[in-house]
């Protein structure tokens, strides 16, 4: 187990943002408490920027709503759709492993008490913790049963981010260049002439 498989557990959904909005295949797959424990948060109507949410409550993510241009072309529209459908993905991975980890942490401490024959609370009602020896087996077995997710997770992370990239660089070079030649965005579609 390496310091980046942990860091990724315990620190990527601090550092990923993810969008509120589901596309219909991943509301498809959520339980109603997915749903509707959602962030929610609107930005004003005259926002010329991407917004971003406090920390989602279950996933630790930010939502962002992205900013939709008033002409926005095809190439800009696959990039805001791929974007969004990261930060669902994101959101809906760290939601539930989020909720895994806490169950599975929780379960491990009333486990190790049970076992020293101490109850949940101490004498004065105040809630006992465990050592952070005690708390490091957990976490390493907890990193361990997930490792195979994480790669997983890791690797289409990965792979998006660079569809991502790839699809920035395509829609900056095709700005570029209709202001290179000196094209204005139509506010109207395109015809084509037959």
């Amino acid at each position: 187990m390496n310091i980046r498989t942990a860091g990724c557990l315990f620190f990527r959904s601090q550092c990923i943002t993810r969008g509120i909005l589901t596309s219909a295949q991943h509301r498809a797959d959520q339980t109603p408490l997915e749903i509707t424990e959602k962030t929610k948060f609107i930005p004003a109507p005259t926002s010329k920027y991407d917004w971003i949410g406090p920390p989602d409550r279950l996933s630790n993510l930010r939502p962002i709503i992205y900013h939709i241009p008033e002409n926005e072309t095809q190439l800009e529209r696959k990039l805001r759709h791929l974007r969004q459908d990261t930060e669902d993905w994101n959101h809906d991975f760290w939601t539930r492993q989020n909720i895994t980890f806490r169950k599975e942490k929780e379960e491990y401490i009333q486990s190790q008490l049970k076992a020293k024959g101490l109850s949940e609370r101490d004498e004065n009602g105040r809630k006992r913790n465990l050592t952070s020896e005690e708390m490091a087996a957990f976490y390493k077995h907890f990193l361990d049963e997930n490792y195979e997710k994480h790669a997983a997770y890791n690797k289409e992370w990965y792979q998006r981010n660079f569809t991502i990239t790839t699809l920035m660089a395509k829609v900056t070079l095709h700005n570029f260049w209709r202001t290179l030649t000196g094209q204005a965005r139509s506010k109207s579609k395109p015809t084509t002439m037959s």
